[in-house]
């Protein structure tokens, strides 16, 4: 590629390293509050957070600058880390030739997403860490991920790249310049409609459909080869298809990948949550870190296919997680903390790695026999030794083989897992990140009111309310958000992915309990959005606001990675405000965006599951619950009930009770309680059912379509 031309001379020997006998100046991140910054305080590498003091050292010295850009939880983070940032050689050349800048992406997103896209235009991939050489005005020339200390084929070595990229920088300066141009250019294009007309209609979402099952791994589950990640929105978006078309491939995929991620060692078997993804095809070997967005996104869809099975395998994993949550990551205020880390004294995965010997010294011969069974646990181990614990049987499987009771089986797996999870409480556990983000406890608001909708359990509709007050308090200021707090300080203005999945969360919030204030706040949040982020040429929303000063230009988040796309987010926000209050505008820029990103998710479908879920939520339009009562208890619960145990994708509700008055939102004027019962109207586009006063009823108008064609018994989907 153009700018592996640019450095191939000085790779291949041109340039020569010579040692320069410095020794490391004070660490200026010692200061910082983030705790991926305070990782590296103490290297011997000068390094100076991102802001004005590193840009004007830069421009002064003349110097190149290196960028280096992870995140606390990030393994690979800590490798280079320990080879290269505390190495004194290394960390001489680096003080020399580089003014050398530490950003945490989790704290800036924008700086993250700018030169992450630069990376991929430049090696065709990306990941964390990421290595970027700059120019003193933050233009990017030359960049990459991992670097291991010594040439090991087929990476060259840290110290090489390094004496490479400063001798490009004062050698070759017209090859950097011609880089740079080239990189502007296509970063420039990545935000601009490639079709401004693009409209993506019902076959479209089913071609897309079937482009994502063509990647599935009908033996093990998931999408691709190793590593496999789980692609939660994808799997919504699967469930979406389910539910419109009846084809039983788009559940059957999803069942599948779901039931293989629960049994396998991305999910952790003793306490809940996901690991960050399966190194492994059979999703056994997880990179250890938990992941607040991971842990907020993929319960959701265990949810979902509960709530279409009715299998009890999928109500366990949410509520499990759920649980983790609470107990592990939550602020004692309501807030939810980053990340787990992966490693625990020094070692990745030692927190979760059991050895036979540990499991039957605290359960003894017998019992401990039917548990390693159960669980995969051998003397020779599947990971370095040691066993990640994973499902190999069923209970009613191991029961057979043993010659027990189910119960028995039941039991002890259930002491086991008790016994094992105390014990673990006595080792070192991984780091934890405590830096709450907005826009992550954005899809927890979400998560918890998904919880309190689906499951009734009034634990997760208080954990959603004091998660409210809790960014009301500390990451609101007036009518603004900010991204992060930690320690009580809260720290620069909120980017697009905040606003969006908070306002997202709130109306799920207002959904889960039907206070108007959580639908009124997300009304706010959006016309924010569409004041500060908008791109009025273009269409579509940038991740920074202006305040943000975000080097080389404002870019749009147009597809999922880690997290959601912001812009898709925001069009299903959007869309679901439009259909409550009936602002057009909201409507407009929902169909710009979505029209920005139909064509990637035409191309790729895979990595724009959350597009296709708001494209799927355009195209077939909600469903709208008007539920008319003459008095607040009289008689709504029950049909709460039927609403909330369904699985719906597109759905708006209202409930009015008392009069409806000529004040009333247009949809429910004329709508009233009949025989003074409570009353539901069921309408979509422009048609609205008959009145449904029981559960009965009201059940056989939400039954999908399909099943109401065919006649088949609603209670499929439980």
């Amino acid at each position: 590629m153009w700018t592996a031309r640019v450095l191939q001379f000085y790779f291949t020997g041109g340039g020569r390293y010579r040692e320069f006998g410095m020794t490391a100046p004070a660490n200026r991140l010692i200061h910082e509050s983030s705790p991926y910054l305070l990782q590296h305080a103490h290297n011997p590498v000068d390094w100076y957070p991102w802001g004005d003091e590193a840009f004007r050292t830069a421009r002064e010295q003349n110097k190149p600058i290196f960028l280096s850009i992870g995140y606390s939880a990030c393994h690979w983070c800590h490798v280079m880390e320990h080879e290269s940032f505390e190495s004194e050689d290394v960390a001489r050349v680096m003080n020399e030739l580089f003014v050398n800048i530490k950003v945490d992406r989790e704290e800036r997103p924008d700086v993250d997403e700018v030169y992450m896209n630069a990376v991929q235009l430049m090696t065709g991939h990306g990941g964390w860490p990421m290595s970027l050489f700059l120019t003193p005005e933050l233009e990017p020339f030359f960049g990459g991920t991992y670097f291991p200390p010594e040439d090991r084929h087929p990476m060259p070595g840290f110290k090489r790249v390094l004496v490479a990229a400063a001798h490009a920088y004062r050698d070759n300066p017209s090859g950097v310049k011609e880089t740079i141009r080239q990189l502007r250019e296509q970063l420039t294009s990545m935000g601009q409609a490639q079709d401004k007309n693009a409209v993506v209609g019902e076959p479209a979402l089913y071609e897309a459909g079937r482009q994502i099952l063509a990647q599935h791994d009908d033996r093990y589950g998931g999408f691709g080869r190793a590593p496999k990640f789980p692609h939660p929105d994808a799997l919504t978006f699967l469930l979406r298809l389910f539910h419109a078309t009846g084809e039983k491939r788009f559940l059957d995929s999803t069942l599948h990948t779901l039931k293989m991620m629960a049994s396998g060692g991305i999910y952790d078997q003793l306490g809940g949550g996901f690991h960050r993804y399966s190194t492994d095809e059979h999703w056994l070997v997880p990179h250890f870190e938990k992941m607040l967005y991971d842990n907020a996104l993929l319960p959701r869809v265990y949810l979902a296919a509960w709530q279409i099975t009715g299998e009890g395998t999928f109500r366990r994993v949410a509520e499990e997680t759920l649980e983790y949550l609470l107990r592990e990551m939550r602020h004692p205020e309501g807030g939810f903390f980053s990340t787990q880390d992966a490693d625990s004294e020094g070692e990745e995965g030692k927190y979760f790695v059991w050895s036979v010997a540990e499991i039957q010294r605290l359960m003894g011969p017998e019992k401990s026999a039917l548990f390693c069974r159960f669980y995969g646990a051998t003397d020779v181990g599947n990971f370095e030794g040691g066993n990640i614990l994973h499902r190999l049987l069923t209970e009613e499987q191991l029961a057979k083989l043993h010659g027990a009771s189910e119960d028995v089986v039941r039991e002890v797996l259930m002491e086991g897992r008790r016994v094992l999870l105390q014990e673990r409480t006595h080792r070192v556990p991984p780091g934890r990140d405590e830096k709450i983000i907005l826009s992550w406890n954005g899809l927890m608001l979400s998560l918890l009111a998904d919880g309190a909708r689906v499951l009734g359990d009034p634990r997760w509709r208080e954990a959603a309310k004091a998660l409210v007050r809790f960014v009301h308090e500390r990451l609101r200021s007036g009518g603004d958000y900010f991204h992060t707090t930690k320690d009580g300080e809260a720290k620069l203005p909120a980017f697009l992915d905040d606003h969006a999945t908070w306002a997202e969360g709130l109306i799920d919030l207002y959904e889960a309990t039907l206070d108007s204030s959580y639908l009124e706040e997300a009304q706010e949040v959006a016309e924010s959005v569409l004041i500060r982020f908008l791109d009025r040429q273009d269409g579509g929303f940038f991740t920074s606001a202006v305040e943000h000063a975000t080097p080389l230009l404002r870019t749009k988040p147009m597809y999922d990675g880690a997290v959601p796309s912001g812009n898709a987010v925001m069009a299903g926000v959007l869309l679901r405000l439009h259909h409550y209050f009936g602002n057009p505008a909201y409507l407009s820029e929902a169909e710009r965006t979505l029209s920005l990103l139909a064509p990637g998710a035409h191309r790729y479908p895979l990595g724009h599951g959350r597009s296709l879920c708001s494209m799927d939520f355009h195209i077939r339009k909600p469903c709208e619950i008007h539920l008319v009562a003459d008095g607040k208890d009289a008689g709504l619960a029950p049909l709460l009930r039927v609403i909330r145990q369904g699985f719906l994708p597109n759905l708006t509700l209202r409930v009015v009770t008392g009069s409806v008055g000529s004040d009333a939102p247009e949809a429910i004027r004329g709508k009233k309680a009949i025989d003074g019962k409570a009353t539901a109207y069921v309408c979509h586009g422009f048609t609205c059912s008959p009145p449904a006063t029981s559960p009965e009823q009201l059940a056989d108008l939400l039954a999908p379509s399909y099943l109401r064609s065919t006649g088949a018994d609603a209670n499929m989907t439980r």
